[in-house]
């Protein structure tokens, strides 16, 4: 098990080589998520915090999600995806523990989301917003490291069908873009070292309201 200084050096790196894909794309809504990393407060290990939305939320209830949301009038991308993890997991994270931004990516219901990868310290445990939050789930950075991906999904069911997913067994089965598409792509950028882009993959239909 890699030690997290050297892991957070490793990710800080690793996207420091990445271009950034901005979008081109006019007339957007832009929001940012972050991907929080964090030593798990169980065992210490590096994990990445996803949630599950609120079964209350007139958008995407109960949904598996990174924190985040649209910005607010005259925010920055990094100040949004800090405010909102403040406000959606109890975390008060600061400028000095981003460590980087990942590729914009295009939702089908017209959002620019960008993901803003963020460092927090040992000892800090998140708490939900049960007004935002249902869920809060720790996934260990070996099992994204190893998760089996899928691009195309079920032929029968027009609501699945070209979604791309990724298998994360800490919660028991599949999610899907845009979630899976950012979780993908830091996995293969800041873990795996490798330039890969996401914005071709497709959310499944259930995702696009």
């Amino acid at each position: 098990m890699q030690d997290f200084s050297q892991l957070k050096q490793q990710v800080r790196q690793n996207i420091g080589r990445l271009d950034k894909l901005p979008s081109e794309t006019e007339g957007l809504i832009r929001a940012a998520v972050s991907i929080v990393m964090i030593p798990a407060p169980t065992n210490n290990q590096a994990a990445i915090l996803l949630t599950r939305r609120s079964r209350s939320l007139r958008r995407h209830a109960g949904q598996y999600a990174l924190p985040g949301g649209r910005l607010d009038e005259g925010e920055s991308i990094t100040q949004a995806a800090l405010r909102e993890c403040e406000e959606e997991i109890g975390l008060t994270l600061h400028d000095n523990q981003v460590i980087g931004v990942l590729d914009d990516f295009v939702t089908r219901s017209g959002f620019c989301i960008t993901p803003v990868v963020v460092c927090a310290d040992a000892g800090l445990t998140p708490v939900p917003n049960p007004g935002e939050v249902e869920q809060i789930f720790f996934i260990p950075i070996d099992e994204l490291a190893g998760a089996k991906v899928d691009a195309s999904e079920s032929k029968n069911d027009e609501s699945l069908r070209d979604g791309f997913s990724i298998m994360l067994p800490t919660i028991g089965h599949k999610i899907f873009a845009p979630t899976a598409a950012m979780l993908y792509q830091f996995r293969e950028v800041a873990l795996l070292g490798r330039v890969t882009r996401v914005k071709e993959l497709r959310q499944p239909r259930f995702a696009w309201r």
